[in-house]
């Protein structure tokens, strides 16, 4: 199918090839081979300005590209008015499915209702846990290595570039609190760290990798109830990074919280806060915070993520005999590591993950 190859022109205006190593190779690779000719693959991954880079790597290898999004991860309309107007279809998770898709890129399980041939790549953790009992064949683009250049490089600067448009750039001996020590709340602690903040995380104490544990003040188990209020007292800022709905509010603490002034921010896909804490009570809405952002990740960041989730499509082409959930294999991994080492622009960073 032929799209207005506009859109593709307009985003890149914005980037230098070094800054999405991954993807080029791919469009490259996958423009004179064609995997996806005549099949139709849906896409939710959040719509944004760099996004649209890697939708010029589906349509380049042939495919029939179907845009989704949701109510459950902001998308920037500007750029889903640009789509629609360059000929490329865009649905909402709420409507009936027109067709099936033969392949389905989603995001946080927002089109798991949907049916899709081959299977389905999903590009979140809290997506996995959708897509855990599917019986379908899910490629899980969270899992590996890859996945620590968005979160651990890629999140906490986006955090730290969301805080800084709202005014708070001071962060020196400020106490911050991060409920999570997976990825994302790694990435949140290595940059607060970084920027003179004193850190303490909720989570299991068993998580803490001794690198994080270096970095932090303390560690508090996240099943000690009174330890957990406790800590609340005492910060300034409260960030919510563990993937799941509801996590602070079991502890009791939203009146004491709001009437403090804490600065409350959410960074996982889920409303972390829960139903207890009033929307405006918490920074973005509850919003993942970065996402207020034109850019919630640096194209330098999420290239390599968003380039294994288009290989996942082709991984579950190629194999269409596996089922359940699917790691990405380490020749997938190192091969988009190694370009990204090799031509873009974070080679030194990547040493931290």
């Amino acid at each position: 199918m032929q799209y207005d190859i506009m859109i593709f022109d307009y985003a890149k205006k914005f980037y230098t090839t070094e800054e999405y190593p991954a993807l080029a190779y791919q469009l490259q690779q996958w423009a004179s081979v064609k995997p996806f000719a005549g099949l139709k693959i849906l896409d939710a991954t959040p719509v944004f300005r760099n996004t649209v880079l890697k939708y010029e790597a589906l349509t380049a290898a042939g495919a029939s590209l179907t845009i989704g999004i949701s109510d459950v991860i902001p998308h920037d309309k500007n750029i889903v008015n640009r789509l629609r107007e360059s000929g490329i279809r865009v649905v909402h998770s709420t409507q009936d499915q027109p067709v099936c898709q033969d392949i389905i890129l989603d995001c946080a399980g927002a089109f798991s209702h949907w049916q899709a041939c081959f299977g389905v790549s999903e590009l979140t953790r809290s997506g996995a846990h959708v897509y855990a009992n599917a019986g379908k064949p899910v490629f899980l683009a969270d899992e590996g290595k890859i996945k620590r250049i968005e979160t651990c490089l890629g999140t906490g600067d986006g955090f730290f570039r969301a805080m800084e448009k709202l005014g708070y750039t001071d962060w020196k001996d400020k106490r911050i609190l991060v409920f999570g020590s997976g990825k994302v709340g790694t990435g949140i602690i290595i940059k607060a760290t970084r920027k003179g903040a004193v850190v303490d995380v909720v989570t299991e104490p068993s998580t803490i990798t001794p690198s994080v544990s270096k970095l932090i003040c303390s560690c508090v188990d996240c099943n000690d109830i009174d330890a957990v209020r406790t800590i609340l007292k005492e910060v300034q800022v409260v960030v919510t990074a563990t993937g799941f709905k509801g996590v602070v509010s079991k502890y009791g603490m939203e009146s004491e919280l709001i009437e403090k002034g804490t600065l409350l921010a959410n960074m996982g896909v889920e409303d972390e806060f829960g139903d207890t804490f009033p929307s405006s009570s918490v920074l973005y809405e509850k919003h993942p915070l970065n996402f207020m952002l034109e850019e919630p990740t640096q194209m330098k960041y999420i290239d390599a993520t968003m380039a294994l989730h288009n290989a996942g499509a082709q991984y579950l082409i190629n194999h269409p005999n596996e089922t359940g959930l699917i790691k990405p294999t380490d020749e997938m991994e190192n091969n988009i590591i190694e370009i990204t080492r090799q031509k873009g622009l974070i080679s030194e960073e990547l040493e931290l993950i």
